[in-house]
C-alpha cells in the first residue's frame, strides 16, 4: 500500500468503529478524530450545513488515533474491524462517462469489438486514423462538434458514445446505491461474467441538495470493458455490483486553497501492481475534461431531478489501458489480486485490492441498518 498522508487542508470521513458503527471524522495534525453529533449525524446532514468548516472547528471531538493506523488497519479488513469507509451516506452515487476525448475512442472500439479485446488493436487503428485528434478540443453541442459528428457518420463509424461525448447532453448514470461504495483499502468488485475489465481513476465532486459543489474526493469507477461493449443497454449489470464504486479517502472542503478551480487542473495518477510483476502506470488530466465539472452537475441535477439527501458524482476519465499483459494484441486486463491506487497531491490517494464481486464482503449495511444504528446510540 503506498504510504499514506494528507495535504493541509479541511478532511471529512467515515470510519466503522468496532462495537459502536459508523462515524463521521475529520482530521487534526495527522489523528483521527470522530466528530459525529446529533446536529449532524450522517454526512448527508453535515454536508447541508451553511457554516461546515466552523460547525467542525467548534466540535472538541474524540481522538481515534493515528491516520497511519487507520490506513494500515483498512487493508481488505475482518468485517468488525476499526476502519475507513467511504466518505459518503445517504447520498445517491452518480457518475458521467465518455467525458474525455480519449475514452470516447476507446469506447468506440469496446462497441466495435463487441467486447472482444482481441479485435481492439485492429479497430483501434480505423478508428484513430479517421478521428485523429479532432475530438481533443472539440465542445459538446457547438457547431463545429455537428460537423465532425456529419464526417463520422459518412465514414460509418458514428457511435452512440461519441453522441453522449461530442453532442449536447452528457452521459449521466447511477453508479451505486446510497451506502453501496467501499472506501480506501477494501476489496473492489469485479462481476465474474467479465474477462476485459480496468480500472478507471476519476475525481468525484461532492454536491448538496441545493446543488452547491462543496468539496471533492478520488474515485474508481470499476469498468467492465467486455460487458458494456456488447451491448450499451448492459451499463447497469457493468457498473452497479458489489463492491464496484470506490470512493476516498477523504472529502476535502472547498476553501480558499482548494475550490473548484483546483478540481479543474488535477492531474490523477494511476498504479496497478499484480502479483505477476506486472506494473502498469495511467494518468488522467482534469485539465483535458471535453465538459466542465459545473456543467456535468448542472446536467445531473435541476429542475429536471432533485437530490434531497445529495449526491457524488464521477466526473469520468481520460485513462483507457492499451498496454498488453496477457499477450500480443490482448490489451490489459484485471487479474484478481492486482493493487489498484489513484493518487492526486491535493487529494490523497485510493487504494483497493481487486477481487471478484462474489468473492468481497457482501454489502449488508445499507440505509436501514444505519438508521437503527444512529438511533440505538441516540444521535436521531
Amino acid at each position: 500500500m503506498t504510504e499514506f498522508s494528507l495535504p493541509q487542508g479541511l478532511w471529512l470521513g467515515r470510519v466503522w468503529r468496532a462495537g459502536i458503527g459508523p462515524s463521521l471524522v475529520t482530521i487534526r495534525a495527522g489523528h483521527v478524530f470522530d466528530i459525529t453529533s446529533k446536529a449532524a449525524p450522517t454526512m448527508r446532514d453535515l454536508l447541508e450545513l451553511p457554516d461546515i468548516a466552523g460547525f467542525v472547528a467548534s466540535l472538541p471531538g474524540e481522538d481515534l488515533g493515528p491516520l497511519a493506523a487507520f490506513a494500515a488497519a483498512s487493508v481488505e479488513p475482518a468485517e468488525e474491524t476499526t476502519r475507513l469507509l467511504a466518505p459518503c451516506d445517504l447520498q445517491a452515487i452518480k457518475a458521467c462517462g465518455v467525458t474525455f476525448a480519449r475514452s470516447m475512442v476507446e469506447r468506440v472500439i469496446e462497441e466495435r469489438a463487441a467486447g472482444n479485446p482481441a479485435l481492439a488493436a485492429e479497430i483501434r487503428t480505423r478508428v484513430a486514423g479517421v478521428i485523429g485528434d479532432s475530438l481533443r478540443d472539440l465542445l459538446p453541442g457547438s457547431a463545429k462538434a455537428a460537423e465532425v459528428k456529419a464526417l463520422l457518420q459518412a465514414e460509418g463509424l458514428w457511435s452512440q458514445y461519441l453522441e453522449v461525448g461530442i453532442g449536447p447532453d452528457a452521459e449521466v448514470f447511477t453508479k451505486a446505491q446510497p451506502m453501496a461504495a467501499v472506501g480506501y483499502g477494501a476489496s473492489v468488485g469485479l462481476h465474474p461474467i467479465s474477462k476485459w475489465n480496468n480500472p478507471e481513476p476519476e475525481v468525484v465532486l461532492v454536491v448538496n441538495s441545493k446543488g452547491q459543489i462543496v468539496g471533492a474526493t478520488l474515485g474508481n469507477d470499476v469498468n467492465l470493458r467486455d460487458v458494456e461493449g456488447r451491448s450499451a443497454l448492459l451499463l447497469g449489470k457493468a457498473k452497479d455490483n458489489n463492491a464496484a464504486a470506490s470512493i476516498g479517502p477523504f472529502i476535502r472542503l472547498f476553501d480558499a486553497d482548494f475550490t473548484l478551480d483546483t478540481v479543474r487542473g488535477l492531474e490523477l495518477s494511476l498504479t496497478v501492481s499484480g502479483s505477476d510483476g506486472f506494473l502498469l502506470h495511467g494518468a488522467s488530466s482534469m485539465r483535458q475534461i471535453s465538459r466542465d465539472p459545473a456543467d456535468l452537475v448542472a446536467q445531473t441535477r435541476g429542475r429536471h431531478h432533485q437530490y434531497p439527501d445529495g449526491f457524488l458524482l464521477y466526473c469520468g476519465t481520460m485513462f483507457s489501458p492499451v498496454q498488453d499483459r496477457d499477450g500480443p494484441g490482448q490489451g490489459f486486463t484485471h487479474h484478481l489480486g492486482d493493487v489498484v491506487t489513484i493518487s492526486a497531491p491535493e487529494l490523497g490517494a485510493l487504494t483497493n485490492t481487486v477481487r471478484l464481486a462474489t468473492e468481497a464482503p457482501e454489502w449488508r449495511f445499507g440505509t436501514g441498518a444505519l438508521m437503527r444504528n444512529l438511533a440505538a446510540r441516540g444521535l436521531l
